[in-house]
């Protein structure tokens, strides 16, 4: 099979997580400064998550005889811990896009949200990401976010508005 056809057929699936809580009566959300070694979108802003592997999953518990459900919260939950060390709750979709990274090959991005929960902000692959911020919807217009970011934040701000109007 040639490299070209490879690319047509293969897709890279990753998972992102725009974490939530609330802090001083104001939404906040957890954003990320990318590495300068990132090849897709260096030095930018964007919310935490990585790239599902084999490796993920390949030797947990299947919950079929086949499968292995809820991959996308799993790696989730995963990958918050491993990349910000905190734990996350209440796990939700928000949207999906795709991309074709420098190298060709396309990336499709699942995009949840999900409410912190416990621990203390703390990057652990420097590799990947350099710095971090709680910003409020307002004061992520400051930074320089990936493309599509800000109104990911919108949708899961206005979620959290009209719950709280619920309550």
């Amino acid at each position: 099979m040639e490299i070209e056809e490879i690319k047509q057929k293969t897709n890279y699936v990753a998972i992102t997580g725009i974490i939530y809580k609330k802090e001083n009566n104001k939404n906040k959300y957890l954003i990320c400064k990318r590495s300068p070694e990132e090849k897709a979108f260096p030095l930018k802003w964007c919310v935490p998550g990585g790239k599902i592997e084999q490796k993920d999953f390949i030797n947990t518990h299947k919950d079929t005889k086949d499968h292995w459900l809820n991959i996308f919260e799993k790696i989730l939950e995963k990958e918050i811990f491993e990349e910000t060390n905190i734990k996350i709750k209440n796990i939700g979709y928000v949207s999906s896009l795709i991309f074709i990274r420098p190298s060709g090959f396309s990336t499709i991005i699942v995009s949840l949200h999900a409410d912190y929960d416990s621990g203390r902000v703390e990057l652990k692959q420097k590799d990947e990401l350099i710095d971090h911020a709680w910003v409020t919807l307002e004061e992520s217009k400051n930074y320089d976010l990936i493309e599509n970011i800000y109104e990911q934040l919108c949708a899961v701000d206005e979620k959290h508005k009209m719950e709280s109007k619920i309550k």
